[in-house]
């Protein structure tokens, strides 16, 4: 998302922890995978996320993108860096559209900051 702009990073907000990026684009804007892997899930997932998809990357790492609008991939597809997996929206717990972007290291729910994840990938997220 080259001309996304991050409005929240990863780590405490309002007493609790934040655990990812938020990154601003207009509505429908085309979000991409952010390294390749395999759709683990993608739909209406988990409280408050609204529509999400979820890569497995192997080797422990997850991507968790939330708040799409549509999803453009399904369960078991594998997707390269810079496939189209979804658009921008603000659907489940939102207060508009942005992208909410998360790495899990070690399983499901080991969010950490997705900035150093992003950086050794040629991606600076500006947190």
């Amino acid at each position: 998302m080259p001309n996304a702009r991050t409005t929240s990073c990863f780590g405490e907000r309002w007493g609790t922890l934040h655990a990812g990026i938020d990154l601003a684009m207009p509505e429908n804007t085309p979000v991409q995978a952010a390294g390749a892997g395999v759709v683990r899930d993608a739909g209406w997932l988990y409280r408050g996320y609204g529509n999400s998809v979820v890569i497995d990357h192997g080797n422990d790492v997850l991507t968790h993108y939330a708040h799409l609008n549509s999803i453009a991939v399904r369960k078991g597809q594998i997707v390269q860096p810079g496939d189209v997996i979804g658009y921008e929206g603000s659907t489940g717990d939102s207060t508009g559209p942005h992208l909410h972007f998360e790495v899990h290291i070690g399983g499901l729910w080991k969010q950490v900051d997705p900035q150093p994840w992003m950086k050794a990938r040629g991606v600076d997220l500006n947190c």
